[in-house]
């Protein structure tokens, strides 16, 4: 299994190694041991989660209050998607930066993210199903969300896909006016 870290602080690409015969093939999707000695983190998942998406459909951007926050480790079971990964970290020397990494059904890939940072995809195929593991359960009075159309943020779409987003993210603030009203993750350091 190949961890790397991302540009943003606190999230990382899993690729897990694939073996393939004739039957077809085989992979560790998922090592909490060799996550812990890669990134430091221990990822003790408490729930999961599957959600399917059309083409276009865009989950996010989404947070949970910190402590305790909620780490997330995401890949796509059919489709592909880019996962977006959007430091929302008050006083973070990436705040308001995002980094997208296109992952997809064939490869296994995952990514990492620890509390605190924000998280959005984009099915960029019909009938894409994301599997989500978590360290925390479902609290809706603990998460929140900002607009992923946000244009200080200004996550890139692909071009010829027109966003879908549900009624909830689209009225979610943008990340200035959650900052404003204080419900912004701090940035411990790393």
């Amino acid at each position: 299994m190949d961890i790397q870290p991302l540009r943003i602080a606190g999230a990382w690409r899993i690729t897990p190694q694939i073996f393939g015969d004739a039957r077809g093939s085989f992979s560790e999707w998922f090592r909490a041991d060799q996550l812990e000695a890669a990134t430091g983190i221990r990822f003790n998942p408490i729930q999961a989660n599957i959600s399917r998406s059309s083409r276009g459909v865009v989950r996010g951007i989404h947070y949970a209050d910190v402590p305790p926050g909620q780490a997330k480790y995401v890949m796509p079971l059919t489709g592909s998607i880019i996962d977006f990964v959007v430091d929302i970290r008050d006083g973070s020397p990436t705040f308001g930066q995002w980094e997208g990494v296109t992952l997809d059904s064939e490869n296994h890939d995952a990514i990492l993210i620890e509390p605190g940072l924000g998280h959005a995809f984009i099915a960029l195929d019909d009938l894409t199903t994301v599997t989500y593991l978590v360290t925390d359960i479902h609290r809706p009075d603990r998460e929140h969300g900002i607009n992923p159309l946000d244009a200080d943020i200004a996550l890139v779409f692909p071009a010829g896909i027109e966003p879908v987003l549900s009624d909830k993210d689209t009225s979610a603030p943008s990340l200035a006016d959650a900052r404003a009203a204080g419900s912004l993750p701090k940035w411990e350091g790393r």
